[in-house]
């Protein structure tokens, strides 16, 4: 048996929760839904943004995989792009006016498949999840010998710090 050592497991759980609790577009997206409608669907609505997280990180590993045996100067390019985007988003978002934008509530019905459904296309469709696992796990886990062992660590670490998280603002 392989998978992932334990410290290195640890930091990656612990800069996925730093950057998990920190309000982007899923956080904003869900705590919207919780104050518009209730705690009702919300659940549904967090499972889709965490599958879209693990899609991600699935991404991330066999992309990167691929990327760091075949191409080492464009994959440390790629890191550090990575990294540089990360902190152009988090200076977007400490130097953007804060402003309360009006609110009014919705009360249809939605369907639980289509909750599941928003969350995971929202997840997918914002680029900065994407960056985060490209900036994030090469510095931390050896790409080229990640195992099934390892990625169902590294899945199983994702689902449980969203969950954690994704329930906190609930």
């Amino acid at each position: 048996m392989s998978g992932l050592d334990l410290p290195g497991l640890l930091v990656f759980a612990g800069a996925l929760l730093v950057a998990a609790a920190s309000p982007g577009p899923a956080i904003v997206a869900l705590v919207a839904r919780v104050l518009g409608r209730g705690r009702e669907g919300a659940f549904a609505f967090a499972a889709g943004l965490a599958l879209g997280d693990v899609v991600w990180l699935t991404v991330a590993v066999l992309g990167l995989a691929v990327i760091a045996g075949t191409f080492h100067e464009i994959f440390l390019v790629i890191r550090y792009v990575g990294a540089a985007y990360l902190l152009y988003l988090a200076w977007k978002l400490w130097t953007a006016p804060a402003k309360a934008p009006e609110v009014t509530a919705n009360l249809a019905r939605e369907s639980t498949p289509r909750l599941f459904l928003g969350g995971l296309a929202l997840t997918m469709g914002n680029p900065k999840v994407m960056v985060f696992y490209l900036a994030l796990l090469p510095s931390l886990v050896d790409l080229l010998r990640v195992d099934a062992l390892a990625y169902a660590e590294l899945a199983l670490a994702v689902c449980a710090i969203l969950a954690i998280v994704f329930a906190a603002y609930i």
